[in-house]
């Protein structure tokens, strides 16, 4: 076994990972980069590119069946399920081949392949042939799915979100459980592809929102899409022919296929954290400082899904920016810089879509809450999207503070409200910026308005 040393071991090359490894190499450290594969990156090859190519496939299909509320003749919608994947997969490849690249372009000396494991606070072996001495390490290990035991014994019968893109056509029929962001999505966008969906989820809020008003609105509106089971949870599963039968307490169904989208864990376990000196909790993932991302009681930065804080593209690449950096200054004998976190952020590429900023609703918060409806918003009803609303919270001094929102154009409003929060915008302020007619940003202003009334 051949014996290394570096400044900075990073641990995966995903998002979080090629990122860390980057911003060490610039600041001129000796950084190693490790991946055990597939790689690829869990947004291109699993997540959100592959999800938005099916969901974009089958928005086409649900805007040609509805097309006649516009006045528009179309004839049978037909889908061709062997073809939609393929577009999807063709599209995903590519993607993943571009994440390929820009490694291929990193120096070969800085990269090694294999399974690392560590030996102990400053020690890592990768698979049985090469054992690597650090100053500190980025964890960037990420997330694998979540398989509840009632489905484990399913075979092919169970899709997870790292198989379901891997169909070669769609299912007749398909239980979702998990009603978060991606159970949610996918759940709409195979029952606009044609297949008979029906979600579970023992939680009653749908892509992460929390306002008691606008968990209603998005029960009513994809109970409408989809059978919907809210407040159950599934507790038997077994094989029934080519196909499922799953039940929970108040009934039973029968499914060609399960899809298992009630989270996605860390990858911190087996790999010798308990031999780093880092302090673990129950789950086995190490307690870290969310702005400098170091791992208590040792030289171990955490980036990405496998921190299990915020497991979405923007907050991973940043993660791993800081990570890396701060992993140099510690393997140059300085103290970690804990830069300023980004407001929160997270949204849902369902119709309509959800947006939440600054965590959302908080009930015992002391806030003022500015309201506004998309059902008679005229860009809405124009557009005949007029569906869901916007709720802003603000705190008693004016300055906003979060805000939810399930609607057309949800992914362009959250930005800007995400950019507002982050500033620290007073609502009057904000209230004084242009809003051009007719536009969904409209109901912006209406609940900006709202706020500003109260404010008086």
């Amino acid at each position: 076994m051949r014996e290394l040393t570096c400044d900075v071991a990073v641990i995966g090359a995903g998002t979080a990972g090629i990122a860390a490894h980057r911003a060490a190499l610039d600041a001129g450290v000796k950084s190693i980069l490790i991946e055990q594969g597939p790689g690829g990156t869990t947004c291109a090859r699993v997540g959100c590119m592959p999800s938005k190519l099916l969901i974009t496939a089958a928005n086409a299909a649900h805007g040609a069946r509805e097309a006649h509320r516009l006045g528009i003749r179309v004839g049978e919608v037909a889908v061709d399920g062997p073809a939609v994947l393929a577009r999807m997969r063709h599209w995903r490849d590519r993607f993943v081949s571009s994440v390929f690249e820009g490694l291929d372009r990193l120096p070969a000396e800085t990269r090694l392949s294999g399974r690392a494991v560590f030996e102990g606070p400053d020690r890592l072996r990768i698979d049985d042939h090469t054992r690597l001495r650090f100053k500190a390490a980025v964890l960037a290990t990420g997330s694998s799915p979540s398989v509840p035991d009632p489905l484990q014994d399913l075979g092919h019968r169970l899709l997870t979100t790292d198989t379901v893109f891997d169909m070669e056509d769609l299912p007749a029929s398909l239980a979702v459980l998990g009603a978060g962001p991606v159970g949610l999505e996918l759940a709409q966008a195979m029952t606009r592809l044609g297949v008979e969906t029906q979600v579970f989820d023992p939680g009653d809020s749908l892509g992460g929102l929390s306002n008691p008003d606008l968990k209603a609105a998005a029960r009513e509106i994809f109970s409408q899409a989809f059978a919907l089971h809210l407040g159950a949870k599934v507790e038997r599963g077994r094989v029934d022919g080519d196909g499922a039968r799953l039940g929970w307490d108040g009934g039973e169904t029968r499914v060609e296929r399960v899809l298992a989208a009630a989270g996605r864990p860390p990858n911190v376990r087996g790999i010798g954290l308990e031999l780093t000196g880092a302090r673990l909790d129950e789950r086995g993932s190490p307690a870290h400082d969310p702005r400098s991302l170091l791992c208590e009681g040792s030289a171990i930065l955490i980036a990405g899904d496998a921190n299990a804080d915020r497991p979405v593209l923007h907050e991973a690449s940043r993660q791993g920016r800081i990570a890396g950096r701060n992993a140099a200054r510690i393997a140059a004998g300085e103290g970690a810089e804990r830069p300023e976190r980004w407001v929160a952020l997270a949204m849902v590429f369902s119709e309509p879509q959800i947006a939440v900023i600054g965590g959302g609703f908080d009930e015992g918060a002391d806030r003022l809450v500015g309201r506004a409806d998309f059902c008679d918003q005229g860009r809405a009803q124009v557009m005949d999207e007029a569906q869901g609303g916007l709720r802003l919270y603000a705190e008693p001094g004016g300055r906003l503070a979060a805000a939810e929102l399930i609607g057309p154009g949800a992914e362009h409003l959250g930005h800007i409200l995400a950019h507002a929060v982050q500033d620290g915008l007073d609502v009057r302020r904000l209230r004084e910026r242009p809003f051009y007619h007719p536009t969904l940003e409209e109901g912006l202003d209406t609940a900006l308005s709202d706020l500003a009334d109260q404010l008086r």
